[in-house]
């Protein structure tokens, strides 16, 4: 019987092992690794295969031995546990937050451009500064992308009674499709000129977009089917381009297509062109979500991702740590395994300094959100329709607007979104309520760019009027809820205004009356 030879290792594999143990007997990157898997799920990866799971490193030693089994590179969880080896497969959601103590907000841009990569990288920490992130850790993926951390310490804890290391992955998911959505703006003002003609013959998607939530839609039929024999016919919504065959139900002859009409729908905000033309970009646009390939999927529960400085099968380079002013100038060859020098991935963040973005992603997702999911949380609330008030009066509104329109110093983004949300609910004329919004803007300490303001006005102009914010859902958070007994009747500021202005009314007539 002929001997069967084992099967010679690739070129991928040869190459990654010649500096495995020599790489990972390195002392400093044994102790880097080492600090950064405390509370986390760790695994090898064994070229191609991972070892078992639930695993976790007890000693710094423990990062070699693994080596020595054959392993080239380790990757460990988001989520930050009391004890890992605690994790058992299966378990159920309150399970799991039973156990879990937290978790780290781990952004993956897994672009296929290296260059690319870079420049969605820098215009996804423009959107972390720009809501209040100020230590921010980068590391290189190792092939072509980057992981960029924003740590447990800098979330608050609690968000409306709700213990925040519970909300896991539903909280980072929503912060996640904020940062996306606020990042493709960024990303377009730092695209070259000869962006689009780059990628003319490469494979990404492109189409119509959204203006809503710049997702890519899908380009539908409308068909109107016709029976001559009977008389009858029926409209039916194709997908463009399906060659279905449709038969009358009443004879079984095949239909005459009549006429069809093209529009746009977007799957996740169920607008159509149909009824919001303007809803929808004029020309096809390259995806560039996909770009900068920043999956939602990726932030899921006991997700692993590649540890700083662990090296990567693909390429033999390391998972290394570099300052944001580096991320410029930063080459691949930065990244050999012999050349790295080892820098903390954790950074020193402060307590809470993340609450601006979560509140900001929370205020976006509340209007983002797929509508079936919109209509199922806000019910009656839907189809909200104006209300003119009549003598409005700022002594009518609620303590937490006038509080708010005093000028305040934290939370100006999200009490900007409030106020015009109030104003146009109570049917308050633009012209007044741009002037009132620019005058308010003034009174802050530190004013928010009037850029800003500008395309928060032309961005709500384009949809429906929404009611603002309930009280406990938002007021508390920013730090300007001082109820008073009135506000014990009502749940959202506009009820108040209502209310109040009902009741000045009122006694302005009681008064007139007796006067006469």
């Amino acid at each position: 019987m002929e001997k069967t030879e084992d099967k010679e290792p690739s070129f991928k594999e040869q190459r990654i092992r010649k500096v495995t143990q020599l790489y990972y007997s390195r002392k400093d990157v044994q102790e880097a690794m080492f600090e950064f898997s405390k509370n986390r799920e760790v695994t090898p990866r064994y070229f191609e295969g991972f070892g078992k799971r639930p695993d976790s490193l007890q000693y710094k030693g423990d990062i070699f031995e693994l080596v020595k089994k054959g392993a080239t590179s380790l990757h460990c969880s988001e989520e930050l546990w009391e004890d890992p080896l605690k994790i058992v497969t299966g378990m159920n959601e309150e399970q799991l937050n039973e156990i879990r103590i937290g978790w780290d907000l781990v952004l993956d841009i897994d672009c296929k451009w290296f260059d690319y990569s870079k420049l969605a990288a820098k215009a996804i920490i423009e959107v972390l500064r720009n809501n209040g992130i100020k230590n921010i850790r980068l590391k290189f993926s190792g092939s072509k992308g980057w992981h960029i951390l924003i740590p447990w310490k800098a979330f608050p804890k609690e968000i409306n009674n709700v213990q925040t290391k519970d909300m896991f992955p539903e909280l980072p998911r929503k912060i996640v499709g904020y940062i996306r959505f606020e990042a493709e703006r960024s990303l377009k003002k730092i695209l070259p000129e000869d962006f689009y003609k780059q990628f003319k013959e490469v494979d990404i998607k492109r189409g119509i977009k959204c203006n809503n939530c710049s997702e890519i839609v899908s380009e539908y039929e409308l068909t109107d089917f016709f029976c001559s024999k009977c008389n009858m016919g029926e409209q039916r919504k194709l997908e463009v381009g399906d060659k279905q065959i449709f038969k009358c139900p009443n004879c079984g002859d095949k239909f005459d297509k009549k006429k069809f009409i093209i529009f746009y729908e977007c799957g996740k905000c169920q607008k159509n062109s149909k009824n919001n033309q303007n809803n929808f970009s004029t020309a096809i646009e390259a995806d560039l979500f996909e770009l900068m390939g920043l999956d939602l999927a990726l932030v899921s529960p006991r997700h692993l991702f590649r540890m700083p400085y662990s090296l990567h099968e693909k390429t033999a380079l390391a998972s290394v740590v570099i300052d944001i002013e580096e991320l410029e100038n930063f080459e691949l060859k930065d990244a050999s395994p012999m050349k790295i020098k080892i820098k903390d991935f954790m950074p020193k963040a402060q307590e809470g300094e993340a609450k601006e973005l979560v509140l900001q992603a929370l205020d976006w997702y509340s209007i983002n959100k797929p509508k079936e999911i919109r209509e199922k949380i806000t019910g009656k609330f839907a189809d909200y329709k104006p209300i003119k008030l009549s003598n409005l009066s700022e002594a009518n509104f609620p303590p937490c607007i006038k509080k708010i329109l005093q000028g305040i110093d934290d939370g100006k983004k999200r009490s900007v979104f409030a106020l015009i949300n109030l104003f146009r609910s109570i049917g308050m004329e633009r012209d007044e309520l741009e002037k009132r919004i620019y005058d308010w803007n003034k009174k802050n300490k530190v004013a928010l760019k009037e850029g800003y303001i500008k395309s928060q006005l032309s961005w709500t102009y384009r949809r429906k009027p929404v009611m603002p914010s309930n009280c406990r859902e938002f007021y508390q958070g920013i730090g300007v809820c001082q109820p008073d007994d009135f506000c014990k009747l009502i749940k959202n500021p506009v009820n108040y205004v209502v209310r109040k202005n009902f009741q000045a009314n009122k006694s302005a007539k009681k008064t007139k009356h007796k006067a006469k």
